[in-house]
Protein backbone atom coordinates (compact mmCIF):
# COMPACT_ATOMS: atom_id res chain seq x y z
CA UNK A 1 0.00 0.00 0.00
CA UNK A 2 1.77 3.65 -1.18
CA UNK A 3 1.46 6.59 0.87
CA UNK A 4 1.42 9.89 -1.04
CA UNK A 5 3.03 13.48 0.30
CA UNK A 6 3.65 16.52 -0.77
CA UNK A 7 7.12 18.66 -0.83
CA UNK A 8 6.41 21.92 -2.71
CA UNK A 9 4.35 21.36 -5.34
CA UNK A 10 5.62 17.62 -5.86
CA UNK A 11 3.31 15.11 -5.40
CA UNK A 12 5.77 11.58 -4.07
CA UNK A 13 3.93 8.66 -4.03
CA UNK A 14 6.23 5.58 -2.09
CA UNK A 15 5.45 2.43 -2.97
CA UNK A 16 6.50 -1.04 -1.42
CA UNK A 17 8.40 -2.17 -3.83
CA UNK A 18 9.44 -2.19 -7.59
CA UNK A 19 6.68 -3.95 -8.96
CA UNK A 20 4.01 -1.96 -7.39
CA UNK A 21 5.84 1.39 -8.12
CA UNK A 22 5.80 0.60 -11.84
CA UNK A 23 1.87 -0.47 -11.82
CA UNK A 24 1.26 2.60 -10.40
CA UNK A 25 3.49 4.90 -12.32
CA UNK A 26 1.99 2.89 -15.09
CA UNK A 27 -1.60 3.59 -14.84
CA UNK A 28 -1.26 7.07 -13.84
CA UNK A 29 0.56 7.44 -17.26
CA UNK A 30 -2.35 5.52 -18.75
CA UNK A 31 -4.72 7.74 -17.14
CA UNK A 32 -2.70 10.99 -18.41
CA UNK A 33 -2.76 10.01 -21.86
CA UNK A 34 -6.27 8.65 -22.11
CA UNK A 35 -7.36 12.33 -20.70
CA UNK A 36 -5.24 13.90 -23.11
CA UNK A 37 -6.94 12.17 -25.75
CA UNK A 38 -10.44 12.59 -24.45
CA UNK A 39 -9.53 16.61 -24.44
CA UNK A 40 -7.98 17.28 -27.59
CA UNK A 41 -8.48 13.97 -29.35
CA UNK A 42 -4.86 12.86 -29.27
CA UNK A 43 -2.09 12.62 -27.17
CA UNK A 44 1.69 13.75 -27.32
CA UNK A 45 4.33 11.44 -25.22
CA UNK A 46 7.54 11.45 -23.84
CA UNK A 47 9.68 8.05 -22.65
CA UNK A 48 12.54 8.15 -21.10
CA UNK A 49 14.72 5.09 -21.62
CA UNK A 50 16.56 3.07 -18.95
CA UNK A 51 16.42 -0.41 -16.49
CA UNK A 52 14.37 2.25 -13.80
CA UNK A 53 11.33 2.16 -16.57
CA UNK A 54 11.29 -1.87 -16.82
CA UNK A 55 8.03 -2.04 -14.83
CA UNK A 56 6.65 1.15 -15.84
CA UNK A 57 6.35 0.76 -18.90
CA UNK A 58 5.56 -2.63 -18.89
CA UNK A 59 2.26 -1.50 -17.07
CA UNK A 60 1.95 0.93 -19.32
CA UNK A 61 1.48 -1.17 -22.37
CA UNK A 62 -0.64 -3.29 -20.44
CA UNK A 63 -3.11 -0.54 -19.27
CA UNK A 64 -6.64 -1.22 -20.87
CA UNK A 65 -8.80 1.63 -22.63
CA UNK A 66 -5.95 3.74 -24.43
CA UNK A 67 -6.32 4.35 -27.96
CA UNK A 68 -2.45 4.20 -29.12
CA UNK A 69 -3.64 5.10 -32.25
CA UNK A 70 -3.92 8.59 -31.69
CA UNK A 71 -0.82 8.58 -29.81
CA UNK A 72 2.64 10.41 -31.06
CA UNK A 73 5.74 9.15 -29.49
CA UNK A 74 8.82 10.81 -28.55
CA UNK A 75 12.12 9.54 -27.66
CA UNK A 76 13.87 11.52 -24.48
CA UNK A 77 17.99 11.42 -25.44
CA UNK A 78 20.24 9.44 -26.80
CA UNK A 79 23.81 8.49 -27.24
CA UNK A 80 26.22 9.90 -29.89
CA UNK A 81 28.42 7.87 -31.36
CA UNK A 82 27.15 4.58 -31.58
CA UNK A 83 26.43 2.82 -34.64
CA UNK A 84 22.62 2.51 -35.34
CA UNK A 85 21.22 -0.90 -34.30
CA UNK A 86 23.45 -1.27 -31.55
CA UNK A 87 21.99 -3.21 -28.18
CA UNK A 88 23.20 -0.39 -25.75
CA UNK A 89 21.37 2.29 -28.19
CA UNK A 90 18.11 3.97 -26.09
CA UNK A 91 16.32 3.41 -29.64
CA UNK A 92 16.95 -0.36 -29.33
CA UNK A 93 15.58 0.08 -25.25
CA UNK A 94 12.05 1.82 -26.34
CA UNK A 95 11.89 -0.74 -29.43
CA UNK A 96 11.67 -3.59 -27.05
CA UNK A 97 9.85 -2.22 -24.21
CA UNK A 98 7.71 0.24 -26.05
CA UNK A 99 7.21 1.36 -29.10
CA UNK A 100 7.21 -2.24 -30.85
CA UNK A 101 4.68 -3.36 -28.46
CA UNK A 102 2.10 -0.54 -29.48
CA UNK A 103 0.22 0.55 -32.44
CA UNK A 104 1.36 4.29 -31.88
CA UNK A 105 0.04 6.71 -34.50
CA UNK A 106 3.62 8.19 -35.53
CA UNK A 107 7.31 7.68 -33.51
CA UNK A 108 10.01 9.98 -33.74
CA UNK A 109 13.28 8.66 -32.93
CA UNK A 110 16.52 10.46 -32.07
CA UNK A 111 18.63 7.98 -34.46
CA UNK A 112 20.06 9.76 -37.70
CA UNK A 113 18.37 9.34 -41.15
CA UNK A 114 20.61 8.40 -43.55
CA UNK A 115 23.38 11.19 -44.17
CA UNK A 116 21.99 13.39 -41.48
CA UNK A 117 24.24 14.77 -39.21
CA UNK A 118 23.89 15.99 -35.86
CA UNK A 119 23.09 19.43 -36.59
CA UNK A 120 20.61 18.52 -38.84
CA UNK A 121 19.06 15.98 -36.27
CA UNK A 122 18.86 18.41 -34.06
CA UNK A 123 17.25 20.68 -36.02
CA UNK A 124 14.53 18.46 -37.07
CA UNK A 125 13.57 17.18 -34.02
CA UNK A 126 13.39 21.00 -32.38
CA UNK A 127 10.76 21.15 -35.22
CA UNK A 128 8.97 17.87 -34.55
CA UNK A 129 9.33 19.51 -30.48
CA UNK A 130 7.38 22.51 -32.08
CA UNK A 131 4.23 21.23 -33.55
CA UNK A 132 2.55 20.24 -30.88
CA UNK A 133 2.46 20.55 -26.86
CA UNK A 134 3.78 17.67 -25.30
CA UNK A 135 1.33 16.25 -22.77
CA UNK A 136 2.72 13.36 -21.08
CA UNK A 137 6.90 12.83 -20.20
CA UNK A 138 7.10 9.63 -18.38
CA UNK A 139 10.76 9.78 -16.70
CA UNK A 140 13.16 9.01 -14.41
CA UNK A 141 16.59 10.58 -12.26
CA UNK A 142 19.67 10.02 -12.77
CA UNK A 143 21.72 9.12 -10.49
CA UNK A 144 23.38 12.35 -10.35
CA UNK A 145 20.10 13.69 -9.73
CA UNK A 146 19.55 14.37 -13.75
CA UNK A 147 16.47 14.25 -16.07
CA UNK A 148 17.17 13.14 -19.19
CA UNK A 149 20.72 13.77 -19.80
CA UNK A 150 21.05 17.38 -18.42
CA UNK A 151 23.55 16.41 -15.90
CA UNK A 152 24.96 19.17 -13.34
CA UNK A 153 27.31 20.91 -15.62
CA UNK A 154 24.82 21.37 -18.51
CA UNK A 155 21.27 21.23 -16.66
CA UNK A 156 20.02 24.80 -17.56
CA UNK A 157 16.41 25.57 -16.35
CA UNK A 158 16.00 28.55 -18.82
CA UNK A 159 17.53 26.53 -21.48
CA UNK A 160 16.27 28.61 -24.90
CA UNK A 161 16.70 25.24 -26.74
CA UNK A 162 14.26 22.30 -26.69
CA UNK A 163 17.12 19.81 -27.38
CA UNK A 164 20.71 20.02 -27.52
CA UNK A 165 24.09 18.32 -27.87
CA UNK A 166 25.59 17.27 -23.99
CA UNK A 167 28.60 16.11 -22.88
CA UNK A 168 28.11 13.11 -20.38
CA UNK A 169 29.54 14.35 -16.62
CA UNK A 170 31.74 11.12 -15.11
CA UNK A 171 28.94 10.05 -12.58
CA UNK A 172 26.52 9.62 -15.07
CA UNK A 173 28.54 7.48 -17.29
CA UNK A 174 29.36 5.35 -14.59
CA UNK A 175 25.50 5.10 -13.63
CA UNK A 176 25.47 3.64 -17.55
CA UNK A 177 27.85 0.92 -16.15
CA UNK A 178 25.93 0.32 -13.09
CA UNK A 179 23.19 -0.34 -15.22
CA UNK A 180 24.48 -2.86 -16.97
CA UNK A 181 24.61 -0.95 -20.57
CA UNK A 182 28.01 -0.76 -20.90
CA UNK A 183 31.10 -3.05 -19.73
CA UNK A 184 33.33 -0.51 -18.61
CA UNK A 185 33.65 3.09 -17.86
CA UNK A 186 35.87 3.76 -20.60
CA UNK A 187 33.22 2.27 -23.15
CA UNK A 188 30.68 4.19 -22.49
CA UNK A 189 30.07 7.36 -25.04
CA UNK A 190 30.97 10.82 -23.81
CA UNK A 191 28.22 12.79 -25.51
CA UNK A 192 24.48 12.01 -26.34
CA UNK A 193 21.51 13.91 -27.93
CA UNK A 194 19.22 15.29 -24.93
CA UNK A 195 15.97 17.32 -24.25
CA UNK A 196 16.20 19.88 -22.50
CA UNK A 197 14.63 20.67 -18.82
CA UNK A 198 12.48 23.19 -19.90
CA UNK A 199 11.06 20.73 -22.81
CA UNK A 200 10.40 18.25 -19.66
CA UNK A 201 8.87 20.69 -17.22
CA UNK A 202 6.35 22.30 -19.73
CA UNK A 203 4.34 19.26 -20.66
CA UNK A 204 1.00 19.09 -18.94
CA UNK A 205 2.09 15.81 -17.13
CA UNK A 206 5.24 14.72 -15.24
CA UNK A 207 5.36 11.17 -14.11
CA UNK A 208 8.70 9.78 -12.21
CA UNK A 209 9.65 6.73 -11.26
CA UNK A 210 12.60 6.06 -9.78
CA UNK A 211 13.54 2.48 -7.47
CA UNK A 212 16.35 1.01 -6.08
CA UNK A 213 18.72 1.98 -3.65
CA UNK A 214 21.16 3.39 -5.99
CA UNK A 215 18.49 5.88 -6.52
CA UNK A 216 18.30 7.00 -2.83
CA UNK A 217 20.96 9.63 -2.70
CA UNK A 218 19.02 11.23 -5.55
CA UNK A 219 15.36 10.95 -4.73
CA UNK A 220 17.20 12.64 -0.85
CA UNK A 221 18.72 15.50 -2.73
CA UNK A 222 16.13 16.16 -5.19
CA UNK A 223 13.48 16.15 -2.07
CA UNK A 224 15.72 18.39 0.01
CA UNK A 225 17.87 21.49 -0.38
CA UNK A 226 17.36 24.28 -3.21
CA UNK A 227 16.28 23.91 -6.65
CA UNK A 228 19.19 24.24 -8.60
CA UNK A 229 20.89 23.08 -11.31
CA UNK A 230 23.38 21.43 -8.96
CA UNK A 231 19.94 18.41 -8.84
CA UNK A 232 18.50 19.23 -11.59
CA UNK A 233 15.99 16.95 -10.51
CA UNK A 234 14.51 19.85 -8.17
CA UNK A 235 12.88 21.04 -10.83
CA UNK A 236 9.93 19.12 -10.44
CA UNK A 237 9.33 20.63 -7.46
CA UNK A 238 8.16 23.75 -8.75
CA UNK A 239 5.89 21.54 -11.32
CA UNK A 240 2.13 21.96 -10.91
CA UNK A 241 1.47 18.31 -12.38
CA UNK A 242 4.40 15.75 -11.48
CA UNK A 243 4.28 12.91 -9.50
CA UNK A 244 7.26 11.69 -8.01
CA UNK A 245 6.61 7.22 -7.51
CA UNK A 246 9.91 5.70 -5.45
CA UNK A 247 9.81 3.12 -3.63
CA UNK A 248 11.06 1.24 -0.20
CA UNK A 249 14.74 1.66 -1.53
CA UNK A 250 14.89 4.55 -3.02
CA UNK A 251 12.80 6.26 -0.35
CA UNK A 252 15.41 4.97 2.43
CA UNK A 253 17.59 8.09 3.04
CA UNK A 254 14.37 10.53 3.00
CA UNK A 255 12.74 8.98 6.41
CA UNK A 256 13.81 12.11 8.45
CA UNK A 257 12.07 15.00 5.91
CA UNK A 258 9.47 16.80 6.88
CA UNK A 259 6.99 16.24 3.78
CA UNK A 260 3.48 17.17 4.19
CA UNK A 261 1.23 14.11 3.92
CA UNK A 262 -1.91 13.29 1.70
Amino acid sequence: MSKRYQKDRLTVEVCADRAELGRRAGADAASAIRAAIEKKGRARVIFAAAPSQNETLDALVAAPGVDWSKVVALHMDEYVGLPIGSPARFSRYLKDHCFDRLPFKEIYYLDEEKGEDTETLLKRYAEILAQEPVDVVCMGIGENGHVAFNDPPVADFNDPLSIKLVELDDACRRQQVNDGCFPNFDATPTHALSLTVPTLANAGRQICAVPGKLKAAAVRRTLDGPVATECPATILRTLPNATLYVDADSFSLCGDLALEEL
